[in-house]
């Protein structure tokens, strides 16, 4: 090899998220800052470089890629060698070339701060315009339909630019150089202003004024964005929310909102600087922050919730829209409970008829449905509940070389997964897998994730359970199909999403997954070693009358509990007093329950009729919250367990005694936590404490567990760890007991983590 002070060439390929970001031009600038003649390409497996020059050059070269490259890249491997040179004469950027796909698709990236000063000048071509973009910011994963990450190969391929835009284009030093789907109004996307019917009211910049007049009439408008369409009302306009709550047929869920800048979230809510961070970053999700002042916002936005989903303005036409607002909105989305959201505006008119008076929509096609995320801050970091938009599909990067495989989630919260070489691709989150549209939305995101790659599975992982519709779904592909427990899949996922190795105890807490001896777990604990993940402790069972009506009746959990501990004795007549001094009429479960109602639950009870057994965490939390009289029916999944939480004291260190028996798989015995709650009933209580003191022996409980097994490392686990006052106690309290918790963080601890988990456990 030439000395320090000859010509010498320097080989490089670069992977990772290194396409639509910019990379290219950033690689032109510091090549001819540096005098090195050359070239770089993008290519389906990354971006590759042949420079040549000084030695010492190349080295600062080397230095500079890594320091200095664009702030929304993301390198996973570089691998360089140095060659003898080929005398290039001058730097180029060569044409994209196909090749194995490996390059990492980037997720939408939120308008960036150029961006949005060019929509505001009214000196600028952009002025207004509302798909304005640069490399740094626009679309990505919604418009892409494979790789290489080139205009063509997107949805802005139907639109040709203008000679204004071409130059900018391919221009290395214009920060539009090859912005994909870099556009002006002159040659790109438009908006358009259609009635219920499809017909059109108005187009462009005057269909964005009559949107603004419509939403201020207390209308509700479907606008289409960059991963589907919201629904979109005034905040402040109780009418209009109970409109739309009707419409949409969504009693209590929290909607979304859209602030139009920070000042006026700090308005309304508690920010730390971690939210402020996550509400101005890239990825501009929805973030839950504490509402210390509802001003003019109307309490059904969020009821008996103390939190708001708070999100900024994330493209040029939510900027304009909300400059013109000056005030918060909905910005749910478009859909009806359990239905993917619409992307398409003939779809959305058929749809959506019952629930939207008008349809801003725009032509620039839509490949895939993308939510918006969802992130709630959890032990000071922030833990992503859902995993769509400017996160989804980023690869979780392992230690294993996978065969092409594909993974089908679960049947709520769904996602995908493909794996390929060290990486796993989780989907955007797709939902619950229980009509028509969310099944053919399971199908198309398996079929497009996998085509972006070209990845034909060898083999597919389900859950256990046999009813799930992805269970069946994957059964039928006629490929090496393995079954995945529902809890372990958790657990393998909490261990790639924080990339550690056994021995782990790894403690999976939610509401429904079929377990391996038949019966319905979700209060579990695994010992996960090299070669093993056996069950080394659970709830104590009890029964679930009506089965999966008990999801959404709290009640009939709160009376599997109570006839676990106390058997006939409570349906008998004249009312008994309970052993804890508590009369049965007196307990909420029972004061509007019929005398015949009550015979049909004792004989279910007594005979085992449509009762299956449980170890939820998830379910026993509904029945504390039926004991309490808080909810005895539910409209949403996990709405009594928030009420819980949100009606605790956080400064109450109280807590209940508990058993946990000597067996194996040990048995935590909520017997002393229950008859406690109702002698603290009886003496009417505060339900604040009662909480608190629930959910402190809940923390207590698996410290007393990672005790008995002694194994340092503990993994949190599972839908009831988005809960943060127990998630973050009971990381306090590992802490202080000197073990070491893990929770998540860039993989939703509930059901929209697990195809990563059943990937992971499938290749051990």
């Amino acid at each position: 090899m030439s000395n320090i002070n000859n010509k010498t060439r320097l080989k490089i390929k670069i992977e990772g998220a290194v396409q639509g970001v910019g990379f290219r031009p950033f690689i032109y600038r510091i090549a001819t800052e540096l005098n090195l003649n050359g070239w770089v390409n993008n290519s389906s497996e990354g971006v590759f470089i042949e420079v040549e020059g000084s030695r010492e050059n190349l080295e600062q070269f080397l230095s500079k890629i890594n320091t200095e490259k664009p702030a929304i890249s993301i390198i996973n491997n570089l691998n360089y060698k140095y060659l003898a040179p080929l005398n290039y004469s001058k730097f180029e950027i060569k044409k994209s070339v196909s090749g194995a796909k490996t390059a990492i698709v980037l997720p939408e990236i939120a308008t960036c701060n150029d961006c949005i000063q060019d929509i505001f000048n009214p000196k600028n071509r952009r002025f207004e315009y509302p798909f304005t973009n640069c490399t740094n910011c626009g679309p990505r994963y919604t418009i892409i339909n494979s790789l290489p990450y080139d205009r063509n190969n997107t949805t802005m391929s139907n639109f040709t630019m203008c000679s204004d835009c071409q130059k900018e284009y391919e221009n290395p030093l214009n920060r539009r150089f090859h912005a994909q789907p870099n556009a002006c109004s002159k040659c790109g996307p438009h908006l358009e202003l259609w009635d219920v019917s499809g017909n059109l009211i108005s187009s462009h910049n005057s269909a964005l004024k009559l949107t603004v007049n419509a939403i201020k009439n207390g209308q509700i408008v479907a606008i289409k964005g960059l991963g589907g369409f919201h629904l979109v009302a005034d905040a402040s306009n109780n009418d209009a929310v109970t409109t739309l709550r009707h419409r949409k047929h969504r009693p209590d869920k929290p909607f979304a909102l859209m602030f139009p800048n920070m000042e006026t979230v700090n308005n309304h809510c508690q920010v730390s600087d971690l939210e402020k961070q996550l509400l101005l970053s890239p990825q501009a999700p929805i973030v839950l922050l504490f509402c210390h002042n509802r001003g003019h916002i109307a309490e059904s936005i969020s009821p008996n919730n103390p939190y708001l989903g708070v999100m900024l303005p994330y493209t040029p036409l939510h900027h304009l829209l909300m400059k013109k607002l000056g005030f918060p909105i909905i910005a749910t989305s478009a859909n009806l409970a359990d239905e993917p959201i619409c992307i398409d505006e003939n779809e959305a008119l058929i749809r959506l008829k019952d629930i939207a008076d008008l349809f801003l929509i725009h032509n620039r096609p839509i490949v895939r449905a993308v939510d918006d995320s969802i992130v709630r801050v959890v032990g000071d970091r922030p833990l992503i509940l859902r995993r769509a938009r400017g996160y989804a599909p980023l690869p979780t990067l392992t230690n294993y070389d996978f065969p092409p495989m594909l993974a089908v989630g679960g049947h709520f919260k769904n996602t995908i997964a493909i794996a390929q070489h060290n990486q796993v691709f989780l989907s955007q989150h797709i939902g619950d897998l229980a009509t028509t549209q969310s099944l053919q939305a399971f199908e198309e995101a398996i079929a497009k994730l996998s085509s972006i790659y070209d990845l034909k599975p060898d083999s597919v992982v389900c859950d256990l359970h046999p009813d799930y519709i992805s269970s069946q779904w994957a059964a039928k592909l006629n490929l090496p199909l393995t079954r995945v427990q529902h809890h372990k899949a958790h657990v393998f996922a909490c261990i790639a999403d924080n990339d550690i190795k056994p021995p782990v105890l790894g403690v999976a807490w939610d509401g429904t997954g079929y377990g391996e001896d038949g019966t319905i777990w979700g209060g579990e604990f695994f010992l996960v070693t090299d070669t093993d993940c056996p069950r080394v402790a659970h709830l104590r069972q009890f029964s679930q009358p009506g089965g999966e009506k008990a999801v959404k009746e709290p009640r009939r959990s709160a009376m599997g509990i109570l006839y676990e501990i106390f058997g006939d004795e409570l349906f008998r007549s004249p009312p008994p007093p309970l052993r804890s001094g508590v009369v049965r009429t007196y307990l909420a479960p029972f004061k509007d329950m019929s005398a015949s109602a009550g015979q049909i639950y004792q004989k279910m009870l007594n005979n085992g009729i449509n009762t299956p057994k449980t170890s939820s965490i998830g379910r026993f939390f509904d029945g504390v919250v039926s004991l309490l009289g808080i909810r005895q029916q539910v409209s949403f999944e996990g709405q009594g367990a928030m009420e819980l939480e949100f009606l605790l004291r956080n400064n109450i260190n109280q807590k209940y005694s508990f058993i946990i028996r000597d067996t194996n798989p040990l048995i935590v015995d909520f017997e002393p936590i229950i008859l406690g709650i109702l002698d603290d009933i009886k003496i009417n209580l505060d339900r604040s404490i009662i909480s608190a003191k629930f959910h402190n022996t809940l923390a207590d409980i698996i410290v007393e567990i990672a005790q008995k097994i002694a194994i340092k490392q503990v993994l949190l686990t599972g839908g009831c760890f988005q809960n943060k006052y127990l998630t973050e106690r009971t990381i306090l309290s590992l802490k202080q007991a000197n073990f070491t918790p893990f929770w998540h963080k860039n993989i939703p601890p509930n059901d929209g983590g697990i195809a990563l988990g059943q990937i992971i456990i499938n290749n051990r």
